[in-house]
């Protein structure tokens, strides 16, 4: 039994249709003197090589389960390339400041949730299946929450806002009205 279930799809449909989205909005926006760096370029390259290997592997095998394993494995390496960068500079800065806890919140709620969903198909099914049958799902909500924890951490415990000193009250001075009433005139 593979377990993949309609919720699966309708979230990877989701994040290819956001993913071409963002792609289509960096094409068509002015980038000012931005520039991609060579290690993504690298990077990128590399993820579509082992695309292409693993099509053509898939094509002549007639192994298409294994072609989707290949492509999980790939999500989940390209998900930890993807957060890495963001710790180190928080760990470097010693602040999280500019950085949008919101998502990382959602996140990990739906990395808690995708594992209710499997914990509970598990208990309806008396199988395991659902945690080890589809690894690349397993995988890809372990690293999530792996690094929503962590960023959490950052956020909240390592690098709280600081919160802006307050001077000391003044001491009452008297003031005199800069404008009279028209009654004392």
């Amino acid at each position: 039994m593979i377990p993949v279930a309609a919720n699966d799809v309708a979230f990877s449909s989701h994040a290819v249709l956001l993913t071409a989205f963002t792609l289509f909005q960096i094409a068509i926006y002015d980038r000012g003197s931005q520039t991609v760096s060579k290690i993504t370029i690298a990077i990128v390259t590399g993820a579509w090589m082992i695309v292409a290997i693993c099509v053509v592997i898939a094509i002549q095998t007639h192994s298409w389960l294994w072609l989707v394993s290949c492509f999980n494995m790939l999500q989940v390496s390209m998900t930890a390339i993807k957060y890495i960068p963001q710790a180190i500079m928080n760990f470097k800065r010693k602040s999280t400041t500019g950085f949008s806890i919101g998502n990382i919140l959602l996140d990990l709620l739906g990395g808690l949730t995708n594992y209710g969903q499997m914990a509970v198909q598990s208990f309806d099914q008396h199988s395991s299946v659902n945690f080890f049958g589809n690894i690349g799902k397993t995988l890809l909500s372990l690293v999530s929450i792996f690094f929503d924890v962590l960023f959490i951490v950052q956020h909240y415990l390592l690098y709280p806002k600081k919160k802006p000193e307050r001077s000391p009250s003044p001491e009452p001075v008297n003031h005199v009205s800069l404008v009279t009433s028209s009654q004392h005139v």
